[in-house]
């Protein structure tokens, strides 16, 4: 007798189908939905000095130099921020309007940093080195 042959069955296991990711929230527009500036008085020009202010020349003489700035605590040390202009004779200027109070500075010549030789006060800095010191008074009334 033949025997017959095993009846073998054939199981697939199917891998389930994974769930749909939910779809991403919703986003506002930043752009359509920016507040409205707020609207600020325009400060006063540089060129006019508040009540509450003094105007002061900081100049220094330095015929060979091609660019000199003013940096110090009135301008967070920024060493190109407020930059001299040439006088004429080697002379190098810029006028501010400071509130009254005591300020560090020190001059930036073509990328050195130097005191004010014609500073009547200084004080030592962090660096080895010295900061002129300039004392603004109140204005005039």
């Amino acid at each position: 007798m033949a025997a017959k042959p095993k009846k073998t069955t054939k199981t697939t296991t199917a891998s389930p189908t994974p769930p749909k990711p939910a779809p991403p929230p919703r986003v506002a527009n930043p752009v359509a939905e920016k507040p409205a500036p707020a609207r600020v008085a325009p400060a006063p020009p540089a060129s006019a000095p508040t009540p509450s202010r003094s105007r002061v020349t900081f100049s220094l003489v330095r015929p060979d130099a091609r660019a000199v700035f003013v940096a110090g605590n009135f301008n967070r040390w920024e060493p190109t921020s407020t930059p001299l202009k040439a006088a004429g004779g080697g002379r190098w200027s810029v006028e501010l309007d400071l509130a009254p109070g005591a300020y560090e500075y020190r001059f930036v010549v073509d990328g050195q940093w130097i005191a004010d030789p014609t500073a009547s006060e200084s004080v030592p800095n962090p660096f080895a080195g010295v900061n002129s010191v300039l004392r603004v008074n109140p204005p005039l009334r």
